[in-house]
């Protein structure tokens, strides 16, 4: 695999990442202390964002494995994937169908510096530096090109980064045109941050944009992450809390708290 150079001069250990803070909240090692700080300051007021970040990745991996095994699909791009951890996308797809490709896509240089170190042995799988934003750029770029066939069906997925996304920018709008981008038979995977509750919504929007140096888009409520799938055919059970979505255990974490909670689904292309 072929990589855009990286050095450890790109990153500013300063300032929090939210991909290396997901990271510290999955008990993992890649992440200063920076991160760390924000997580805790984080934890303090929202006391159940490190179980909602388990049931966040246990809902990935129970999509890209249903997708894989039960609806055929073999291509996936990650949008926002963050830094590599234990049954990536490409882990748990190639499980089912070795031949089954991956795309991951990340601003973040720590990600593009960790994944080609995981993936240099994997010719179907990739990691490409971007701004999930440029989507001309994604599906231009020349891994993607070389991994994804656009004539068959892809998922496009969007865990845990829209609320990285700010209203000017538009999430659902991104949504649309990868969707636009797809043949039918291809799904739209999305959930994001949301709360019922304003001040729990001003706080971690308020917080999260200072603490990451504006790298950071809001908390938003059920109701706008219902049109990032409008015009799609949802899967059952619709969209939902995240844990909630297909569970395959009873033995998985239960938020202890509802203050703020991941909630979303897939979407299917007709």
């Amino acid at each position: 695999m072929q990589s855009e150079s990286w050095s450890p001069d790109a990153i500013d250990t300063k300032v929090p990442s939210v991909a290396r803070m997901y990271d510290f909240f999955l008990g993992g090692n890649d992440n200063y202390q920076s991160d760390r700080d924000a997580c805790e300051h984080l934890l303090q007021q929202v006391p159940s964002t490190k179980v909602l970040a388990v049931n966040n990745r246990r809902f990935l991996q129970r999509v890209v494995r249903t997708l894989a095994a039960d609806y055929g699909i073999r291509q996936f791009i990650d949008h926002g994937s963050g830094l590599p951890t234990q049954n990536n996308v490409h882990q748990v797809a190639q499980a089912v169908d070795p031949a089954s490709r991956v795309v991951y896509v990340d601003n973040d240089p720590i990600v593009l510096a960790h994944g080609r170190a995981l993936l240099e042995e994997n010719d179907r799988t990739a990691v490409i530096q971007a701004d999930m934003r440029d989507t001309d750029g994604i599906f231009g770029h020349e891994e993607t090109r070389r991994l994804i066939d656009f004539g068959r069906p892809v998922a496009a997925l969007f865990v845990s980064v829209l609320h990285c996304i700010p209203d000017e920018d538009d999430p659902a709008g991104l949504v649309r045109r990868v969707a636009e981008r797809l043949v039918p038979g291809s799904f739209l995977v999305v959930c994001q941050l949301v709360s019922d509750q304003p001040e729990i919504r001003k706080f971690v929007t308020d917080f999260m944009a200072e603490a990451t140096g504006g790298h950071w888009g809001r908390v938003r409520e059920e109701h706008e992450v219902t049109q990032y799938l409008r015009g799609l055919d949802i899967l059952e059970p619709g969209l939902v809390e995240v844990s909630t979505w297909r569970p395959d255990t009873d033995l998985a974490p239960v938020q202890q708290t509802d203050e703020w909670i991941e909630w979303g689904g897939v979407g299917l292309l007709v």
